[in-house]
């Protein structure tokens, strides 16, 4: 079993006051590349938190994260940035877009990160422009754009570094019903093609088209169902 994400007892715990919070109460996962996932569960219920440490954004308090065959958990500042960006891919509900750049520019922002040359991005960047179906608008801005396109361009940003794992936080959320599932096609697109996507949603619908589910209730794992658990 080929693992790309794998938890051990991770515990995330904030000091509020006098108050320890258990955000995240002894969470043990393993993700198989290639696969689908969608995380649920209330609001507080740790989601947000899981998802942050999954995109090496925040730290366990205790337990191991390894992504891609690595404890992250472990890894100095500086080395941890360096495998965020070569194994994560990150798909926003705000798209987190800069307004500056055009859209090749923002797509190639994490190509410019890793010090890839310039023909090269650009080549790169085009073509993943054609994939998520915006060739045509490559010198708009994102104030230029809809909703729906300023997604398919954080989609295409996403890709990039052709990462281990995208992670996908209320994808759908500043969408349209219509706008929404078009995004949600493309998701399912780029898994048929063998992408690991991880997705917290608190919409039901949306989170029926993973292949997993995972339902967090005050920290700890609730239910864990799909294909192969």
């Amino acid at each position: 079993m080929d693992q790309v994400i794998r938890l051990v007892d991770i515990h995330r715990v904030y000091r509020m006051g006098a108050t320890d919070v258990r955000a995240l109460d002894g969470i043990s996962l393993a993700l198989e590349r290639g696969s689908y996932w969608a995380i649920t569960g209330q609001s507080g219920s740790g989601k947000s938190t899981l998802l942050n440490l999954l995109g090496c954004l925040d730290r366990p308090s205790s337990g191991e994260y390894w992504l891609n065959g690595v404890n992250v958990a472990t890894l100095a500042d500086d080395t941890l940035s360096e495998h965020r960006l070569q194994n994560l891919g990150f798909i926003f509900q705000s798209f987190h877009l800069i307004p500056q750049l055009t859209v090749q520019e923002n797509i190639e922002l994490p190509l410019f990160y890793r010090g890839i040359e310039a023909a090269a991005r650009a080549e790169r960047a085009r073509a993943l422009a054609g994939t998520v179906g915006l060739t045509s608008r490559l010198r708009h801005r994102p104030t230029e754009l809809s909703g729906g396109q300023r997604q398919r361009v954080a989609i295409a940003r996403a890709l990039a570094n052709d990462p281990a794992v995208i992670l996908a936080d209320e994808p759908t959320g500043n969408l349209d019903t219509a706008t929404g599932d078009q995004i949600m096609d493309l998701l399912e697109e780029l898994h048929a093609q063998g992408r690991t996507i991880v997705m917290v949603t608190h919409e039901p619908d949306i989170a029926r088209r993973a292949q997993h589910h995972l339902q967090l209730c005050d920290g700890r794992i609730q239910t864990q169902s799909g294909v192969g658990t």
